[in-house]
């Protein structure tokens, strides 16, 4: 087949609750059912005023942030900037990430390359509450 076709929202199974976060957290990994091949895509909804419970970082892979809806902050590091549709951030490996929600909810879509071999789980490191008030 030339092309693989899902919708980010209907398609793969929510695992926010795997965060334990607000509810109302989606998290949807679009990779396995579009088969990418040298990419990772996810889908990410932070309910409005709420934090993803955790900052994290990659030791390889690049990421790429996309605001699709809504508004928010990110944390990069120690650098805090406002986040609005349609603004794309580059994360390069080894910089701290966190993202908050503003009062219209976060919605985006996250791009990561290279696809990770083996374990994913390998490359990120991660902690609960990594950005404190």
């Amino acid at each position: 087949m030339p092309f693989t076709l899902t919708n980010l929202r209907d398609d793969p199974a929510d695992v926010g609750a795997n965060f334990d976060g607000d509810p109302g957290l989606e998290f949807r990994l679009g990779g396995l059912h579009l088969g990418l091949e040298h990419s990772g895509l996810s889908y990410q909804r932070i309910p409005p005023n709420s934090r993803f419970p955790y900052g994290h970082t990659h030791h390889e892979q690049e990421e790429l942030f996309v605001v699709v809806g809504g508004s928010g902050r990110m944390k990069l590091d120690d650098e805090i900037v406002d986040v609005a549709r349609l603004d794309a951030v580059r994360v390069p490996p080894g910089t701290w990430r966190g993202y908050e929600a503003g009062p219209d909810g976060l919605e985006l879509l996250v791009f990561g390359a290279p696809k990770l071999e083996g374990n994913p789980r390998d490359d990120v490191e991660g902690y609960r509450d990594w950005w404190a008030d």
